[in-house]
C-alpha cells in the first residue's frame, strides 16, 4: 500500500506524531525489499489484516511505516510488525495464519507492550520434531506444554481448535526422538459423530482408520507418511481404538487419548489404569461436543470431579480465544455458548414456572381436600344439635 500523505521525520529511526490524530512512524532495519514483501503480503493483504484487527491506519512505504489511531493500539502494532519482520530473519514465511496466532496472544492491545522484553522462540515453548518446529502460542498454550512435561498424567479440555491434540502429539513426537519413551500409543473412542455408519467393509485397519484420521495428520505434519509407515510396521507408533486397550500395561509409552468426552465412565478409569512406569498419558477432549447416547455420562466430565486436586495430575483448560482455526470457528464457538447459555436459561426458567405452578395446584387441592374432610364433621355436629334441641321441646 503507498502511502497518501507525506510525514515528516525528525530521526530516521522513530518518531511519535504528537499531532491531533494520534500516532508513529517508524522503520524497520534492515531495509531488504525481499523480507519487506514478506512481512506486508500480496497487495498489503498482511497489513489490512492487522489494521482490521485493531481498527487503525497503517501506511508504509519501503521500510517506513506510519500507524494512526490510539497511541496504545499504535504502540502494539507497532511491536507486532517489529516482531514479525524479525520472522523473516530465520525464514519464516509470514502467513495469515501466523499472524492470527499472534494476535490470539494478545488478550488486549497492551499485551504486546508487556511481553515485548521475552524473546520471541523461548525454549520452553518450542517442541522440536523431525519436519517442523511448532511453537506455543498463548497463556493457555504455554501453560498446557509447561503441565504437559511437568505431569505423568494430564488432560486438555476445551473447545475444538485449540491445539490440544496437535501439541500433545508433538510432545510424544519429541519425547520419542529424545528416546524419553519407547513407543507412542494414540487412542480414540470409535464413536460416530452424531451418525450410524452401519457396517464398514476391510480388515481392523480399514474400519477404524476413519475415526483416527486426525492422529494420522498430526503425525503426517511432522514426521512424514514414509517415517510413519515403518515406525507402525515396529510398533513404535500404535493407533488404536480405547476398547483394544483392556488388559494391557502401557509401560515406557506415551499416550493420548482423543475425544475422550466421548468416553463412558468405565472406559475412563479403565483407560487411566494402564499406564505403567516411564510412561505419561494426556487426556484431551470438549465436554461440549459429547455423542454418547442419551443417559449415559462422559467419563471425561467425571474424571475432571473425581481427580480433582490429585497430586501428579495437570488439567489445562482452554477458552474460545485460544481457538486457533479460521477467525470464524471463534465466532461460531461463541455463537453457540451464547445460544446454548440462553436456551439453559430459558429451560430453567420453564421448569420453574411448571414447578410453581405445581405447587399452587399442590395447595389448591389441599386445602380442597381440608374442606371436604371438614364438612362431614360440621354436618355431624349440627344433626346432633338439632335432635338435643328436638328432645328438650318435647313435653314431659
Amino acid at each position: 500500500m503507498s502511502e497518501n500523505t507525506a510525514v515528516p521525520t525528525t530521526a530516521p529511526e522513530e518518531q511519535t506524531n504528537k499531532s491531533a490524530k494520534h500516532g508513529i512512524t517508524f522503520h524497520v532495519e534492515p531495509n531488504d525489499a525481499k523480507r519487506l514483501s514478506n512481512l506486508c503480503g500480496q497487495l498489503d493483504s498482511h497489513i489490512k489484516q492487522i489494521a482490521n484487527h485493531f481498527k487503525i491506519k497503517i501506511y508504509n512505504r519501503g521500510a517506513r511505516f506510519q500507524i494512526e489511531g490510539n497511541l496504545d493500539k499504535a504502540e502494539a502494532v507497532k511491536n507486532l510488525i517489529n516482531r514479525l519482520y524479525r520472522e523473516t530473519h530465520n525464514g519464516t514465511e509470514i502467513t495469515p495464519d501466523l499472524i492470527h496466532l499472534l494476535l490470539l496472544e494478545a488478550k488486549d492491545e497492551h499485551a504486546y507492550n508487556s511481553k515485548r522484553a521475552k524473546p520471541d522462540h523461548d525454549e520452553a515453548s518450542i517442541i522440536k520434531t523431525p519436519r517442523l518446529m511448532i511453537q506455543a502460542r498463548g497463556d493457555h498454550q504455554l501453560g498446557y506444554l509447561k503441565t504437559i512435561r511437568e505431569n505423568v498424567i494430564n488432560f486438555g479440555v476445551g473447545p475444538a481448535g485449540t491445539g490440544k491434540t496437535y501439541l500433545a502429539v508433538a510432545c510424544a513426537v519429541e519425547a520419542l526422538m529424545r528416546d524419553e519413551v519407547s513407543r507412542i500409543l494414540l487412542v480414540r473412542p470409535a464413536v460416530e459423530a452424531g451418525e450410524k455408519l452401519g457396517f464398514l467393509p476391510g480388515d481392523l485397519s480399514q474400519k477404524i482408520d476413519p475415526y483416527l484420521r486426525p492422529l494420522y495428520d498430526a503425525l503426517n505434519d511432522m514426521m512424514g507418511a514414509e517415517q510413519i509407515e515403518k515406525l507402525i510396521e515396529r510398533n513404535v507408533i500404535e493407533v488404536a481404538p480405547l476398547a483394544y486397550m483392556r488388559g494391557r500395561t502401557l509401560s515406557h509409552s506415551y499416550v493420548i487419548l482423543d475425544e475422550s468426552q466421548n468416553t463412558t465412565r468405565e472406559q475412563m478409569k479403565m483407560f487411566l489404569t494402564r499406564i505403567g512406569f516411564g510412561s505419561k498419558a494426556v487426556v484431551t477432549g470438549d465436554i461440549t461436543q459429547v455423542d454418547l447416547p442419551r443417559g449415559v455420562q462422559s467419563g471425561l466430565r467425571h474424571v475432571l470431579d473425581v481427580l480433582d486436586g490429585v497430586e501428579g495430575i495437570g488439567l489445562t483448560r482452554f477458552a474460545n480465544s485460544d481457538v486457533v482455526r479460521h477467525p470464524l470457528v471463534q465466532k461460531v464457538v461463541d455463537a453457540y455458548d451464547k445460544f446454548e447459555t440462553a436456551e439453559k436459561k430459558r429451560k430453567d426458567a420453564k421448569h420453574a414456572e411448571e414447578k410453581r405452578i405445581a405447587l399452587e395446584k399442590s395447595a389448591q387441592l389441599q386445602a380442597t381436600h381440608a374442606i371436604l374432610s371438614a364438612a362431614p364433621a360440621e354436618n355431624a355436629t349440627t344433626s346432633a344439635l338439632s335432635t338435643s334441641t328436638t328432645s328438650d321441646q318435647q313435653p314431659k
